[in-house]
């Protein structure tokens, strides 16, 4: 590898996390550990999505214990993707990592991330090599999520990758002014282009607690992902029009072909009812899709904030400010 073209001179580690209260102490230690003792200024940024245990009281002690460590928390739990949002537009490191809260993530992955950064790479994600203790479903599932979402979408968004990853400045600066309440910020940095590699790593199984992303929130992520950066459902209703007009008027021909040449039809109302019940069926499976992307619209028009501040350390965020449109 080549000299290093830039040097990093700060850091900061963006963590949404909900009900984490058994993971945080432990994740600040791992933290520290790998990051805290480097030549670079570190800040460790936890947003608390409005969790109901004790995850505010320990992001509480945690900052007292150690000012490098600063935490937002949220008024409601607004989801993960905004929950990371709220983290990334209140970053000020020359680099930006974000990462999950369970020590799925390993903080040591994030060393190799920087020396790509220092080679002038501006992202590096983590793309996922092995899974532990991750249950086949939910593998399958995912893989077949990537690949679908690749194939449709304009955007090349890598597969078989979530949101560790660590972002230049510069791209950070571009993505604080996306502000679509449809988040999906894995596509939104490949969207952004620039110069992005990735770094293979094994995920290890989750430190403590649950997954707060059961299979509900997955398919909602999933859909934001492709709706967000794909028109292809739009264009299946549309094909899929043109193919049942098709076969209409082929069968139109047919039957006129046999009442002429045969005259053998047996009168009944079971194919009128097949048909029926089939080209219905498919008119509003794909009316739905269309509601979403108009219900998608509708949010955007609304023009509220993204989320909400209920509470933060020290004088990490103005007060003018706590509305989601933060500005720098």
């Amino acid at each position: 590898m080549s000299a290093p073209i830039r040097k990093l001179d700060s850091l900061t580690v963006v963590v949404p996390g909900l009900n984490e209260e058994e993971n945080l102490a432990f994740l600040y230690a791992e933290l520290i550990r790998v990051l805290g003792n480097q030549e670079w200024k570190l800040d460790i940024l936890f947003v608390d999505d409005g969790s109901t245990d004790g995850t505010l009281r320990v992001c509480r002690e945690l900052n007292v214990r150690d000012s490098r460590f600063q935490y937002v928390s949220l008024s409601r739990n607004f989801g993960h993707q905004i929950a990371l949002t709220a983290g990334l537009d209140l970053s000020c490191g020359r680099a930006v990592v974000t990462m999950d809260a369970d020590l799925q993530d390993p903080p040591e992955v994030v060393l190799e991330m920087i020396k790509l950064w220092e080679q002038g790479v501006d992202v590096a994600y983590g793309q996922r090599r092995t899974h532990q203790n991750i249950p086949f479903f939910k593998r399958f599932t995912a893989q077949i999520f990537y690949r679908l979402l690749r194939f449709m979408s304009d955007v090349p968004i890598p597969m078989d990758t979530g949101d560790f990853r660590l972002i230049d400045r510069r791209v950070m600066d571009q993505l604080k002014t996306m502000r679509e309440q449809g988040r999906f910020i894995r596509g939104m940095v490949s969207w952004i282009g620039f110069e992005q590699r990735p770094v293979l790593y094994d995920r290890p199984g989750r430190h403590q607690g649950n997954t707060k992303y059961p299979l509900f929130r997955q398919i909602r992520l999933a859909w934001a992902g492709i709706s967000a950066f794909s028109s292809w459902p739009l264009r299946m209703a549309t094909m899929t029009g043109i193919l049942f007009s098709l076969m209409a008027f082929v069968m139109v021909i047919y039957y006129i072909a046999r009442k002429i040449y045969f005259d053998d039809f047996t009168k009944g109302w079971a194919s009128i009812m097949v048909a029926i019940f089939a080209v219905g069926g498919v008119q509003m499976f794909f009316i739905g899709i269309v509601g979403e992307y108009l219900a998608k619209t509708f949010e955007e028009l609304k023009g509220r904030p993204l989320y909400i501040v209920r509470e933060t350390s020290g004088s990490l965020l103005p007060q003018s400010s706590s509305t989601g449109k933060v500005t720098h």
